[in-house]
């Protein structure tokens, strides 16, 4: 069972490099790195991957809106190239709110976009070249595509949790990258759906990299209650609000693993009898700086189960 850490992007970079290396050190497997209109996350995870040998690291993840696959190709075998062969690739759909507010571009039609990005991306990241004409993008390469040393391919995972993403998903990408969905919306909807289109597709069985709020802590109520204030701002999002609600929680909150180790680890094998070969924790500093390392070390004991 692999574990990791969502790191903050807030800590400027050697920080992120310091938390990755005391990740690493307590036994976590993996980092990961949001993409907002902040730091350039492949870049970002390139610069850790590097000074952290040993330490995975991904993106989690890149909306395709407003992103070409020729240059997230490129992000992503540099990243591959820079690490060693331990760079994840995760893409997502994005927002309707902050794709339009932030690009100035209409948020339609995103699943067949999706389709087309992928489509587009796999032969740039195995082969370096595309000849792709689609209905909402086109690449090809005039010119070679490929990085040295970016091996092996980059896996390419995607923040999928709705029924017709999952299907994508399954038959072009290697895994997914589901947030807020709990152990029952894994279990019923999101862990079948794309294992069958996998199957369907003739794909081995993806990745199931589960993305959890998680904290050990001796002081529960106060870290939920920041929790609640932190997390509602995903309830604002009707595919949150979807998964939340399949997950049998009505807030983002009911859905963090918080409270001492027992508790915690519990909760973390929960998601994997419900399907999640991964277990990534994020918001693991809604609570004190004990806390983060008491989460962190449980991570690595649990990675070694």
């Amino acid at each position: 069972m692999t574990t990791g850490a969502a790191l903050p992007l807030h800590n400027g970079i050697d920080a992120t490099v310091q938390l990755a290396r005391e990740a690493h050190e307590a036994g976590l497997r993996s980092a990961w790195f949001g993409q907002t209109f902040t730091y350039d996350s492949p870049s970002l995870a390139a610069i850790v991957g590097r000074e952290v040998p040993g330490l995975h690291v991904g993106t989690a993840a890149i909306p395709v809106f407003g992103r070409h696959p020729l240059v997230v190709s490129s992000q992503a075998q540099t990243a591959q190239a820079a690490t060693a062969g331990r760079y994840h690739l995760g893409l997502a759909l994005g927002t309707k709110q902050l794709t339009e507010a932030g690009f100035g571009i209409p948020h339609d039609r995103p699943i067949r976009l999706l389709r087309e990005f992928l489509t587009a991306l796999r032969p740039l990241l195995e082969t370096g070249s595309t000849d792709f004409r689609g209905e909402l993008l086109s690449a090809g390469t005039p010119l070679p595509a490929a990085v040295p040393g970016a091996e092996p391919p980059v896996p390419v995972l995607v923040a999928a949790m709705g029924p017709q993403a999952l299907r994508v998903s399954g038959e072009l990408a290697d895994g997914i990258l589901p947030y807020l969905a709990g152990p029952r919306a894994l279990a019923e909807h999101i862990v079948p759906a794309v294992h069958a289109a996998a199957e369907a597709a003739g794909r081995p069985a993806p990745r199931i990299v589960a993305f959890v709020p998680g904290v050990v802590t001796a002081d529960a109520e106060a870290v939920r209650r920041t929790a609640t204030e932190t997390l509602a701002f995903y309830e604002r999002f009707p595919s949150y609000q979807r998964v939340i609600e399949l997950s049998g929680a009505t807030r983002a909150a009911d859905l963090a693993l918080i409270g001492d180790e027992e508790t915690v680890a519990a909760g973390v094998r929960r998601y994997r009898e419900a399907g999640a070969t991964e277990v990534v924790f994020t918001a693991t500093d809604l609570g004190s700086d004990a806390d983060r390392h008491r989460t962190w070390k449980l991570l690595g004991e649990l990675a070694t189960d």
